[in-house]
């Protein structure tokens, strides 16, 4: 299983960064998961269950599918990242991490790409004390860079700079783009990569995608486990 992967998405920073600059302060919410962090964190919801700005939380819920808010023509350079995203896109949000804030350790279940989900951060705007931690390693994203973390692992995150740090979020399905540009990364794999079970679960899911690089994928998985386990 993938712990954290540095992906290959070219992104217009400079641009996001005016574009974040000049929206509203009173479109920011604070993130409803009040157990989980200290001090402020924030979210603005681009795209969201139904369209709405009030939806700041990614999961569905009661609502039958997600749209972009009006924030979103605000943000060219976002549109402009997300139509070359070939994928379904789920939701998209800023989540702000105030100066002294910390989000305690926790994980998401289900939200991993082996799952069929993939949480994509983006920093527009962040800082060199900034410490983010995944499976109990630090991992460093700068601003422009795309990076896919394993939300389904332990994770946590501490903004001990002098200023804030945004970062764009958004979760997507995987399919057989996403697969080939995680092919292409520069990836880590978790210390579960070895669980035979987990990876005996993921090959089956690939092999119900049908297409062709999924099905390379789940042979080249097979293949570790013959290798390395005596499985075949």
């Amino acid at each position: 299983m993938i712990s954290y992967a540095k992906i290959n998405l070219p992104f217009d920073v400079d641009a996001a960064q005016k574009e974040i600059t000049s929206l509203e302060l009173n479109y920011w919410m604070p993130h409803l998961n009040a157990a989980h962090y200290q001090g402020e964190w924030t979210v603005l919801a681009l795209r969201s269950p139904g369209g709405n700005t009030a939806n700041i939380i990614a999961d569905l819920m009661q609502h039958d599918g997600y749209s972009d808010t009006p924030l979103m023509e605000q943000c060219n350079s976002i549109k402009k990242l997300l139509n070359g995203m070939h994928c379904e896109i789920l939701s998209v949000r800023l989540l702000n991490l105030k100066k002294g804030a910390v989000i305690k350790e926790h994980r998401d279940a289900e939200l991993a790409f082996e799952k069929g989900e993939a949480r994509l951060h983006f920093p527009i705007f962040t800082n060199t004390d900034v410490e983010f931690a995944i499976d109990n390693e630090t991992v460093i994203m700068r601003e422009s860079e795309c990076w896919y973390i394993n939300a389904n692992l332990n994770h946590r995150v501490a903004n001990k700079g002098n200023a804030d740090r945004i970062h764009l979020v958004i979760d997507c399905k995987v399919n057989d783009w996403l697969i080939e540009l995680f092919e292409r990364s520069e990836k880590k794999y978790a210390r579960q990569e070895d669980d035979i079970e987990e990876l005996e679960k993921i090959i089956v899911q690939l092999r119900t995608l049908g297409s062709e690089t999924a099905q390379r994928i789940a042979k080249e998985m097979e293949n570790k486990l013959s290798m390395n386990y005596g499985r075949s």
